[in-house]
Formats: C-alpha cells, structure tokens, sequence
C-alpha cells in the first residue's frame, strides 16, 4: 500500500514539475508557473541598452554568459546571470523603429519565478542609460 502511494505522489510530481521558455530561447525547469519577467523600451541603441544590462547584472551578481541567438531576424543580444541566487536572463533585441530597443528581463528561483526582482534590474537598466550620454 505504501508503494502504491509513494507512485501516486511521484507521479503527481513529475506532472505538476515542467519546462518553461526564457527570455534567451533556453528552457529552465519549473514547479510553478507564474509571472516571472518584465519588458522595457527605451531610445536608446541596442548595444548602449545591452552594456547597460551588463552593468546591472556585474553590480548586482555575477555574469554567468553572453550570447546572440541567431535563430531572429532582428539584432537581439542576451545574456545569463546569477542575482540572489536566482537565475536571471536578459534580452535586448532592436525594435522596428530605429533607434528603439526593446529590453526583457527574467529571473526565476529553481521553484518559481520572481518578478520583483525582474522589476528591479529592469528599472536598474533604465536608471544605468538616464546616466549616460
């Protein structure tokens, strides 16, 4: 009988577990889904939004990784990073108005997201490009 009930709670996990997509195209496991990003635009060019993003990320955490996802038509530039041992992921991709780059920010725990932090380094970013020229 203990047998029995122990496959049906396994069972029940492995369910209630799944993949979500980030920001970057990679997929990072989950148990729950919940709001876990926030989005950004600002007049500014892609590489200043992105140097900017690195900024934060070094400020706050640790730069895990760089990469640019070919797999877009648009100029997108993405990075990965540690912040309060949470996994965050940055994208900054160029929008259809030139000049205008469009930046998302997502940061999960290895259970669920945490928008709260996503908030902050997004406002971080915003704050890093009204002090630079």
């Amino acid at each position: 009988m203990k047998k029995i009930i122990f496959a049906a709670l396994a069972g029940a996990a492995l369910i209630v577990t799944g993949c979500v997509n980030t920001v970057s195209n990679t997929k990072t496991g989950t148990l729950w889904f919940n709001k876990d990003e926030v989005q950004g635009r600002y007049q500014r060019p892609v590489k200043q939004v992105y140097d900017a993003a690195v900024a934060v990320v070094n400020a706050n955490g640790v730069l895990i990784t760089e990469y640019i996802p070919h797999d877009v038509t648009n100029t997108v530039l993405s990075l990965q990073g540690r912040v309060n041992q949470r996994n965050v992921w940055i994208r900054v991709m160029a929008d259809t108005q030139p000049g205008v780059s469009d930046v998302t920010v997502q940061a999960r725990t290895k259970v669920n997201g945490d928008a709260d932090l996503a908030h902050q380094l997004e406002k971080e970013i915003a704050l890093k490009l009204m002090q630079s020229p």
